[in-house]
């Protein structure tokens, strides 16, 4: 059987995509899935025993019941928690595409589904031609959104949906995520984007402090995602 996979962007950044990204994983676990996670490009890690740490990858590697090698999970990954294209610049390292896709195809040898974490929002540059988009059309995956539910997000989400379209990638569907407890009317937000956006909502994940994957994972269907994820486009 040839393996799933699928791309996580999101409306901004800092606006849960790891956080969802560790929830699916964990639901597609308890679906009795084999799921492993890439976080192919990661600015901002500390080294700990010789071996550079980005928080990010490491919650995906916590949720992820297959554990990939750190070249495969990460092939890019950079120490200072700024643009990518711009650390990358600061540490000579050049942002290869290809190199990702060839960690993709052996990742997907190694897990029923592979979970791949988009950096910031859709459009984040990663050389002065290319950006995440190109990656995402690069690996050829279909793309599950996350809004996260702020004000402004109406607008952002529905921009990247475009965007996403735009690239002749299919929208698998999207999350809507509590990132500010004080958003007013939320609900009526939600249900504005429910009739915009031509794909599932997956789930809507309340505000979590602490954020805790397992928790959000119960608020995701998993299951719709799968049969999304299986279907032809």
């Amino acid at each position: 059987m040839t393996a799933l996979s699928l791309f996580v962007a999101g409306t901004d950044t800092e606006i849960g995509k790891t956080l969802v990204c560790a929830a699916l994983l964990h639901g597609f676990a308890r679906s009795g899935l084999r799921a492993a996670a890439m976080k192919p490009i990661a600015s901002g890690a500390i080294e700990r025993d010789g071996v550079l740490h980005n928080e990010d990858a490491d919650q995906l590697d916590d949720a992820a019941n297959v554990a990939l090698p750190n070249d495969i999970r990460t092939p890019f990954m950079m120490r200072e928690p700024i643009a990518p294209h711009i650390a990358a610049a600061r540490e000579g390292i050049a942002l290869d595409i290809g190199r990702i896709v060839d960690a993709h195809r052996h990742a997907v040898t190694k897990a029923d589904i592979v979970v791949v974490e988009g950096v910031g929002g859709f459009r984040v540059p990663l050389s002065d031609t290319h950006d995440t988009a190109d990656l995402a059309v690069a690996l050829n995956l279909p793309v599950v959104l996350v809004v996260g539910m702020r004000l402004g997000c109406i607008s952002h989400a529905l921009l990247t949906v475009e965007a996403v379209a735009s690239r002749g990638l299919k929208l698998a569907g999207w999350v809507a995520n509590r990132v500010d407890p004080d958003m007013l009317y939320p609900d009526e937000n939600i249900a504005t984007l429910k009739r915009r956006i031509e794909a599932p909502l997956i789930g809507v994940i309340p505000h979590l402090a602490p954020p805790d994957a397992r928790r959000a994972a119960d608020q995701l269907d998993t299951v719709a995602l799968l049969d999304q994820l299986h279907q032809k486009d």
